[in-house]
């Protein structure tokens, strides 16, 4: 996702874009233009300023703006934050999400000013949040072309399962075995493998993982590299293996420790060059 510059907007531009604001610029720091405004704009409230000062961001500085004071070529990304309420229009080109969410400030609501600065919190810590992800997903690597998905569910009735998956689906299963059932859906380029429960551990030998097809060699080779540059920990090199299922895979695990598989199935001259003792074979060097 790129983008050099935010604009957070509510209708007053009082509470939640005020707070936006402020958590933005702790976030991104110069490398990011952070504005905020509103098509009613009534002044910050002082508890979104207290709320942020629980968090070390001095938000003294912000006032509230109207939308039209806005130039629509100084904006990358706009984030609306309106909930009940008509949130304000802007013109432009920039990208536009929506991160509705309650007025803090429960106007109609009888609250004494500890009840009302919980709310405030609240809000903070779920725009806070939000800001993390799109933090994360600012100026990320290039993303992989996937041309199909493998992905895994445990199930405690692997017949019930399997009846629910076919209507859900609109497939019939392709195979089974007393221990799974596999789908494969064209329409939704996806392999999915219902696995009984059954109280064993669970590994990449029981196909319980995801797993991204890339479609080549090549594809899987220039993943690994991609995955290197990026810092994503690796589990398994790239490599051709012919036991099982052949493939060439890269396994990688995610930031919670979970296993991924990047993969592309042989072609019959990758098959032919199969040695003689089926021992995985490396794509990459050491």
């Amino acid at each position: 996702m790129r983008f050099d510059s935010i604009l957070f907007l509510c209708v007053a531009n009082s509470a939640r874009s005020q707070m936006a604001e402020g958590l933005a610029r702790g976030c991104f720091g110069d490398t990011v233009r952070v504005q905020s405004a509103g098509s009613a704009p009534g002044g910050v409230n002082p508890f979104a300023l207290s709320a942020l000062a629980e968090v070390g961001i001095d938000g003294s500085g912000q006032h509230s703006k109207h939308v039209d004071s806005i130039d629509p070529d100084s904006v990358d990304l706009v984030i609306t934050l309106c909930a009940e309420e008509s949130c304000p229009v802007f013109l432009g080109q920039a990208r536009r999400m929506s991160w509705a969410m309650p007025d803090p400030d429960r106007k109609h609501e009888a609250l004494s000013d500890e009840e009302r600065l919980q709310h405030f919190r609240e809000a903070r810590d779920a725009i806070a949040q939000r800001l993390d992800v799109l933090a994360a997903l600012r100026d990320g690597p290039t993303p992989l072309q996937p041309v199909e998905f493998h992905a895994s569910l445990r199930v405690p009735d692997l017949a019930a399962a399997a009846r629910f998956y076919t209507w859900l689906l609109g497939v019939e299963p392709k195979t089974w075995t007393h221990r799974y059932v596999t789908f494969v859906s064209e329409a939704l380029r996806t392999n999915l493998v219902l696995l009984v429960s059954d109280g064993l551990t669970l590994h990449q030998d029981t196909l319980y993982h995801l797993g991204v097809d890339v479609g080549t060699r090549q594809a899987v080779i220039d993943a690994h590299h991609r995955a290197v540059s990026a810092g994503w920990p690796i589990d398994k090199p790239a490599r051709t293996t012919w036991r099982g299922t052949p493939l060439h895979e890269l396994w990688l695990k995610d930031p919670g420790g979970n296993l991924v598989e990047i993969y592309a199935r042989l072609g019959e001259a990758d098959l032919a060059e199969m040695p003689a003792n089926q021992e995985p074979v490396l794509l990459v060097a050491n």
